[in-house]
């Protein structure tokens, strides 16, 4: 069996990777390749990191301090993951008005 300490460790570790790229996902994105190969990371960093929190939760683990924690963040990478493999390149999903052509609008 996996050593508690370790997958605790792990898991920060993954996450703490995800969160970095996806800070810096803006970044990357002006290249297409380098934001492909970023999601591609941060994906599969999060579906190791949820099936790590979920090893850990099984295994009696705790992660700060909180035996009850690790399951809820395991969905969460999950959903992250998820949403991280999303590629909307700037188009507009809200339809709503644009704050930046409003000034725009009015003065015509």
């Amino acid at each position: 069996m996996v050593d508690v300490v370790f997958l605790e460790h792990l898991a920060e570790v993954l996450c703490g990777i995800s969160a970095v790229l996806f800070t810096f996902i803006a970044t990357l994105s002006r290249s297409p390749r380098a934001e492909e190969i970023a999601q591609n990371v941060i994906f599969f960093t999060l579906i190791i990191a949820a099936i790590v929190l979920w090893l850990l939760s099984s295994s009696g683990g705790f992660l700060w301090g909180s035996n009850y924690l690790p399951k809820p963040l395991a969905l969460f990478c999950v959903i992250l993951a998820i949403s991280a493999r999303m590629n909307i390149k700037g188009e507009n999903l809200s339809f709503g008005a644009n704050p930046h052509s409003i000034g725009r609008d009015s003065e015509e």
